[in-house]
């Protein structure tokens, strides 16, 4: 068996908006996932890693590049395979309020995928929705309501119940927390957490709270622009980031210590964001860069391997 269950290879999702105008929304990207680990997707709202995340899933058809799933390119499945595809890689969405079907109860919402997949009728069905519901906090008597009647925490166990419904192995969290109060993001870390430690899950989890994709990841990807731009362990992009966007990043997390706090220097970044529309040449984080120089404007840098198993993309380098 594959060690990597997820390979991403040069992945591009560009969308035509009119006027002969390309947003470049993913732009070939590179990365691979372990089994049983959880790959930590970061950066600024507009950066992409939202789209990344549908496009591996095939929510979006890829513009080019490839996404292998235990070796296999997921682009050349269809039908039988596609559905098979479809069981073993599932998403949790970002709006807990948006996510769920207004109109269906609870069980129908969960069971739902258990149908199309056939995978279980009758007693066995209604049992499966209701173990389920128990794994994530709930209990089987919120299976005949409706998603009104719940909180967005509660909402968010339902969407990660409706998600593990037909047992897959790959789980795509797109910002599953950042819809939801400070006080119950911390929970639904955790849910996340013990269910990949009981059912031996894979994770891609897409946020921007970078504290709390810490807490969860092994590893972590940073995208700006549609670019990826550092890739490493947890441990070392907190502990020696290379990019100047990564400890811009991280400078911009408060530490609880309010003497430490008030002491620190914060690393500001000048100007707007560049639209992706229009995306500066070379670099396109130079624009913004505090360290950029003349050949940042001149190449786009190329992601190489700067320590074992930590790579960037930048020409200080």
């Amino acid at each position: 068996m594959a060690e990597h269950i997820l390979e991403v290879k040069d992945l591009k999702k560009h969308f035509n908006v009119g006027g002969g105008q390309v947003l470049k929304a993913v732009d070939g990207i590179n990365f691979a996932i372990k089994r049983g680990e959880t790959f930590g997707l970061v950066g600024e709202s507009g950066c992409g890693k939202s789209t990344a995340g549908r496009t591996i899933i095939r929510l979006y058809e890829a513009t080019s590049g490839e996404v292998l799933f235990n070796g296999e390119n997921i682009y050349k499945y269809k039908d039988k395979k596609l559905k098979e595809f479809n069981r073993n890689m599932q998403m949790v969405f970002q709006d807990p309020y948006a996510s769920l079907n207004p109109r269906m109860t609870i069980e129908n919402i969960i069971g739902e995928g258990i149908d199309i997949h056939q995978l279980y009728s009758g007693k066995e069905r209604k049992e499966r929705i209701h173990s389920i519901l128990n794994d994530v906090g709930l209990n089987s008597e919120h299976a005949s309501r409706f998603p009104h009647e719940f909180s967005g925490g509660q909402r968010q166990r339902i969407g990660i119940a409706r998600a593990l419904a037909i047992e897959p192995q790959f789980i795509i969290a797109d910002e599953p927390i950042s819809a939801l109060d400070v006080s119950v993001q911390a929970q639904v870390v955790n849910l996340f957490k013990q269910l990949q430690k009981d059912r031996g899950l894979t994770y891609l989890f897409i946020a921007h709270d970078l504290a709390m994709v810490k807490h969860i990841s092994d590893r972590i990807g940073v995208m700006y622009l549609g670019k990826m731009v550092e890739v490493t362990t947890s441990e070392q992009l907190y502990a020696k980031p290379l990019h100047p966007y990564t400890e811009s990043l991280l400078s911009a997390i408060p530490i609880p210590d309010p003497e430490v706090e008030r002491k620190r220097e914060r690393i500001i970044l000048e100007g707007e964001v560049p639209s992706p529309l229009n995306p500066p040449s070379g670099c396109p984080f130079r624009t913004r860069c505090p360290k950029a120089m003349k050949e940042c404007a001149e190449s786009m840098p190329v992601m190489k391997e700067v320590e074992p198993g930590h790579f960037t993309a930048c020409h200080l380098y």
